[in-house]
């Protein structure tokens, strides 16, 4: 039993003391720790110098081992998986803290000012308003005299990070030069700044490594940053063993600027692959940079679609590139040294390692011709005619391949012949710009875009689909499918955190992805007592394909790959290939769609994009195109609608000036903070944690007033689950006093009476650690009456004394026995036998849940939760419910788990 919530937890033995003698014992505890860090420091430092690499020399179940690239000159290290961290810690010396982080604007509050006023995108009278009124009533020195002052000082400070530049790109076309304004910045300059800031910088993972973990019987290796998976190790090998790769991650796509989309913009974004994935998708310094602005070619009614002019756009967009890859190319070959951060100098080679891409955009980085061209794979040579047939293996383009065919092609005396040869493989006239950096292939560098290719792909099709076969089956079979909607989600269904709710989907398209994704997760559990195997098997198939693709994706999704996640995940895409051929050809005849299209094809490359370049969040344009929302609110607030390009960026870089400085500012705060205001030890001894730490397994909240066991049973009469409430939970004190060897108080057992009190809470904050990437993750479970109108009384998983069973909240409340507060979980268990499995419940991969009458309400420890869940009532069956495992990756991967141990899979 977990003990009082008023206790105090020692932070280093994770055992709970009363506040009486408690600083005494955790100054005793925390100097035994210190002496036993130093110990195995010491025994570490004898195990070094004998000549052993590991830092474990037996290895136990979760031990971590990393594998260095040999050119690292590092040996390979074994760590107890509790020393170890995905990603490289905080910098052991804290960095050199400019005193005045704000210059060259004059003084702080010059700064501040004219970041809020940037912020709020005020025009040039109000910021001339605002410095008026400052003046007037100030208390520190204020030098900004109007808006013309603050722009020449954002003007200034311009330069504390990489700017952009302007330059033409001309191209001719029909005998004509065309000219174009192409924006950028220093990919090469924009690296440095983050290898020389002194907190980016120590972030950084230069070496290639492969990281396993021990299962007890073998080391499993695991992939999730680039720097992890084979790309990156491959690359290390072919550049000089005293150099370290530096890779990058690029994105370009046309964004719509204005609300009908006849203003666009076409950003290029860049991430530097070596920082982890916290870094590198968040919003800091080390985040996405806008590096271009690509020009857009304006169709021309005259030669739109033609072969010429469509090889014209693509040469514009090359053309481009290639400025924008000018600093890099040479650097590719020879190499450039850098002072870092650390003041060592390192000696790097730049390399395209991941472009993150929509297919349209995909086919203009690759020079093929897309969709009409004969094969229509930006990274294999499939035929149109077979994209479908997903098991089939194909030749992979190469660059060196596409560059040879080109070359050939340009030999050749006519351009019907040329023609030919280059349509052999839908190859484009064009010189490729990524051509010209070493070690980069343009076709291994594209990657699998979850968001387009499944979330706004593959599920669209599937939907639309679906859609077709509830149109043809009546009005009925809609209504039928959308009550069951409204029925499962509004009252079986409870609201689930970061999960969509839809009152109804059948007659709506959605073009957000997420809305997609969260539709596919839920609509077989909608849909699959509307249409039965016998009566409409092609539609009970087509589910059968859904609930496939859904499983695809819950792997594509997963945030740490195993050998076993992968191998698990590629028998996944055979099953949904084979379950799509049968639903193709047993309704050829009665559907008119083609199913070769290319997303459907790129789930082929999924999984060994996967092992090549790390999880599929390290190539998502998700995070990327979130970035399209400031640059449309730049263009509607910041600039006059013309010439908006150059207006746009300037503010952009304004933005990351004000985002630098700022974080300047705050580590000039903290470190001031550390010098004057941090509290003794004797004061952060009393001080209370908010927020519950990784060895926290969970906080109560939304407390409720005091109150009675009689209270409790009167106002819970006719509800049987409150049945012999108070006698329930004396058993259950008793049997977990005896279990635990909790001493009875006073040594008599518990007998709680009427009236003793209770205090109920509304809200739980459930830690566990997550079965894909072992870090902790959270769930907010709710066990109240009234949420945002509606009861909401959630479900989860309980360790119990015969195992992990699925319960609903019911009463969530702390009581007290002696001088201890215990929480209690008043429950529902689903534990109920349900016979004979279905055989839609092996179509379709449910696991069954059957609850116990109400009567049967049990007490658990609040300890015993694992994780929240979420349970879908099968309307056709009393007291059965279906565990939703798509909710996220842990739930899919914790119900993998629980099928493989029953065998039921």
């Amino acid at each position: 039993m977990p003990p009082d919530p008023t206790l105090r937890a020692c932070s280093y033995c994770n055992k709970y003391y009363k506040r009486q003698g408690f600083r005494t014992h955790e100054k005793a505890c925390r100097k035994q720790i210190e002496q036993q860090r130093e110990d195995i420091e010491l025994a570490r430092d004898i195990r070094h110098v004998s000549g052993m690499a590991s830092s474990v020399s037996q290895p136990e179940v979760d031990d971590i081992q990393i594998r260095y690239h040999p050119n690292s000159g590092r040996p390979m290290q074994v760590h107890h998986f509790e020393d170890y961290r995905c990603g490289p810690g905080a910098p052991v010396v804290s960095p050199t803290i400019d005193p005045e982080p704000w210059r060259p604007f004059r003084t702080r509050i010059d700064f501040e000012v004219a970041e809020l006023a940037h912020e709020a995108a005020l025009t040039h009278e109000q910021i001339d308003r605002l410095i008026r009124l400052i003046h007037r009533s100030r208390c520190e020195l204020f030098t900004l005299r109007n808006h013309k002052d603050v722009r020449n000082t954002w003007d200034a400070a311009s330069y504390k990070l990489t700017p952009f530049t302007k330059e033409e790109v001309v191209v001719p076309f029909r005998g004509v030069d065309q000219t174009f304004q192409f924006y950028h910045r220093s990919l090469w300059d924009w690296a440095i700044d983050l290898l020389q800031d002194p907190e980016v910088g120590p972030h950084f993972v230069f070496d290639a490594q492969q990281l396993s973990k021990f299962d007890g019987e073998k080391f499993v290796r695991f992939i999730h940053e680039p720097w992890t998976a084979n790309m990156f190790w491959e690359y290390q090998s072919k550049i000089p063993a005293d150099a370290k790769p530096l890779a990058f991650i690029l994105y370009a796509d046309k964004a719509k600027l204005s609300s009908f989309g006849r203003a666009k913009g076409y950003p290029v974004v860049a991430r530097c692959a070596n920082l982890p994935t916290a870094i590198r998708n968040g919003e800091g310094l080390g985040g996405g940079r806008v590096v271009g602005w690509l020009p857009i070619v304006k169709e021309d009614k005259k030669h739109s679609g033609k072969p010429a002019f469509v090889n014209f756009k693509n040469t514009v967009w090359h053309t481009s590139f290639l400025k924008l890859l000018a600093c890099l190319v040479p650097l590719s070959k020879l190499g450039s040294s850098v002072k870092c951060w650390d003041d060592i100098v390192r000696i790097f080679y730049p390399i395209i390692l991941i472009l993150s891409a929509d297919y349209e955009e995909q086919v203009v980085m690759a020079l093929i011709r897309g969709l009409m061209g004969k094969f229509p794979c930006p990274i294999c040579l499939v035929p149109r005619e077979e994209l479908s047939k997903i098991s089939n293996v194909h030749r992979l383009r190469t660059s060196v391949d596409a560059k040879a065919l080109r070359a050939r092609a340009r030999e050749s005396t006519t351009l019907e012949v040329r023609e030919q040869i280059l349509s052999s493989e839908s190859l484009r006239d064009v010189d490729n710009s990524f051509d010209t950096m070493e070690h980069t292939d343009v076709f291994r560098a594209l990657s699998f875009d979850k968001l387009h290719f499944n979330d706004e792909g593959n599920f669209d099709h599937l939907w639309t689909e679906l859609q077709k076969w509830i149109a043809d089956s009546g009005r009925q079979a809609a209504v039928q499918i959308d009550n069951l909607q409204v029925f499962f989600l509004f009252e079986s269904f409870p609201r689930w955190r970061n999960l969509n709710h839809f009152d109804q989907v059948v007659s709506v398209s959605f073009s957000d992805g997420t809305k997609y994704e969260d539709i596919s997760k839920l609509i077989v559990f909608a849909a699959h007592n509307v249409f039965q195997r016998d009566v409409d098997p092609h539609v009970y198939l087509l589910l059968r394909c859904i609930r496939s693709y859904v499983e695809l994706n819950m792997y594509a999704s997963l945030e740490v790959h195993t050998e076993d996640t992968i191998r698990d995940g590629r028998n996944t895409l055979s099953k949904f290939a084979e379950l799509m051929d049968i639903y193709i050809k047993d309704t050829a005849d009665l559907s008119e769609k083609s199913w070769n299209f290319p997303k459907i094809h790129l789930s082929a490359h999924l999984f060994d994009d996967i092992e090549a370049k790390g999880v599929t969040r390290n190539y998502n344009t998700k995070p990327n195109e979130k970035m399209h929302g400031p640059l449309k609110d730049a263009y509607q607030d910041r600039t006059n609608f013309k010439n908006f390009a150059e207006q746009i960026l300037r503010y952009n870089h304004d933005s990351l000036i004000a985002e630098y400085i700022r974080s300047k500012v705050d580590c000039l705060d903290t470190q001031n903070l550390s010098l004057s205001d941090l509290p003794d030890l004797s004061e952060a001894d009393e001080l209370e944690l908010t927020e519950p730490t990784d060895t926290q397994h969970f906080s109560l909240g939304s407390r409720q007033a005091t109150r009675s066991f009689a209270d409790i049973e009167v106002d819970n009469i006719g509800n049987p689950a409150f049945d012999r409430f108070r006698i329930k939970l004396n058993e259950f004190l008793n049997r977990a006093f005896a279990a635990n060897n909790i001493p009875y108080p006073d040594g008599r057992r518990v007998r709680l009476t009427a009236d003793d009190m209770i205090t109920e809470f509304r809200f739980i904050k459930v830690n566990y650690e997550s079965l894909v990437d072992w870090r902790v993750s959270t769930d907010y479970l709710r066990c109240s009456p009234m949420f945002h109108g509606s009861p909401r009384y959630d479900c989860v998983i309980i360790q119990a004394e015969t195992g992990a069973i699925f319960a609903k909240l019911l009463l969530v409340f702390t009581c007290t026995v002696g001088n201890v507060q215990y929480p209690i979980a008043l429950t529902l268990p689903y534990d109920q036998p349900v016979g004979a499995h279905l055989r839609k419940d092996k179509d379709f991969k449910f696991w069954r849940v059957k609850a116990k009458p109400r009567a049967s309400a049990e007490c658990f420890s609040v300890q015993s939760i694992i994780r929240g869940c979420v349970l879908a009532e099968d309307g056709t069956r009393p007291n059965e419910f279906l565990v939703v495992d798509t909710t996220d990756t842990d739930m899919f991967l914790r119900m993998e788990e629980i099928r493989t141990e029953t065998g039921y899979r």
